[in-house]
């Protein structure tokens, strides 16, 4: 029987819930089975019950825990790995640390317990397109969107206006009133405040890391800790060398959770070497 369709002209998607802790489960599984673009919810108290439902039906996305007693999600993940089918994986833990291994085993997303609603969504959202690709294109029912053209700032230097472009900038740095753009042609001064491009860019893959500093997440190639503060490391960039920036405890989160969700390819443990 043919599912009904999801809000993106999808199908809806049927999902594996694994956490050998039945209060996670239930909330974990209770966050699912209410989303728009799932059908049904299955539960798995451990990974051994987990191979058992994937081997008795057909399963579009696996949400599971990392630390679990036998085999650990890391684990599982890497048995799916060899499945003729493999379902999009996605991990929910409360721990950060794993989220180089997880992706390592093909992880689509890695959710930190508590689960907000837009970052459940966002996992949703990639799990289904993950499964469209496997299942070939879907007849779109409107326009896609156009890509926006990139941005470019004018930068005045010696009476000469130089036009930096976005993509070009590895990291801002605030100067009162003014904003310092690192740039891969150089440093450049403009009157523009931190915050209000930090709104312009936010959707363009720029993240506000500290009152002081904004960068460019693909540029990132590490976090590390140090005296209990935390710095992200940006890799050198045209004229622009490597640095290291610190991170501000409100925005250290938010910070994790992007970088990990889609330049994650890119990132190494902080420490290795640069570019």
């Amino acid at each position: 029987m043919t599912k009904p369709v999801s809000r993106s002209g999808t199908r809806l998607l049927t999902v594996l819930a694994v956490d050998d802790e039945a209060p996670a489960l239930d909330e974990l599984a209770y966050l699912l089975d209410r989303h728009p673009d799932i059908a049904e919810v299955i539960r798995a108290g451990d990974a051994t019950s987990a191979l058992r439902e994937l081997n008795a039906r057909r399963i579009d996305a696996v949400f599971l825990d990392i630390n679990m007693p036998g085999l650990s999600g890391i684990e599982l993940a890497g048995v799916l790995a060899n499945f003729s089918e493999r379902p999009a994986i996605v991990f929910v833990t409360a721990h950060d640390d794993k989220a180089v291994a997880a992706f390592d085993v093909g992880a689509i997303d890695y959710l930190l317990k508590p689960i907000r609603d837009d970052r459940l969504d966002e996992a949703v959202r990639r799990a289904a397109g993950a499964q469209t690709a496997e299942a070939g294109p879907v007849e779109p029912t409107e326009e896609p969107a156009k890509e926006p053209e990139s941005d470019v700032v004018p930068a005045e230097v010696g009476g000469v206006t130089h036009l930096v472009p976005r993509d070009s900038i590895g990291w801002v740095e605030a100067e009162g009133d003014y904003a310092r753009l690192h740039s891969a042609s150089g440093s450049h001064l403009v009157r523009i405040p931190l915050s209000t491009l930090e709104t312009r860019w936010r959707d363009h893959g720029f993240q506000r890391v500290h009152r002081s500093y904004l960068v460019a997440l693909r540029l990132v190639t590490g976090l590390r800790s140090t005296d209990g503060a935390m710095l992200v490391r940006l890799r050198a960039n045209g004229a622009s060398p490597a640095v290291e920036l610190p991170v501000s405890r409100r925005q250290a989160r938010e910070l994790r959770d992007r970088v990990v969700r889609n330049p994650m390819r890119n990132l190494r443990p902080a420490g290795s070497a640069d570019d």
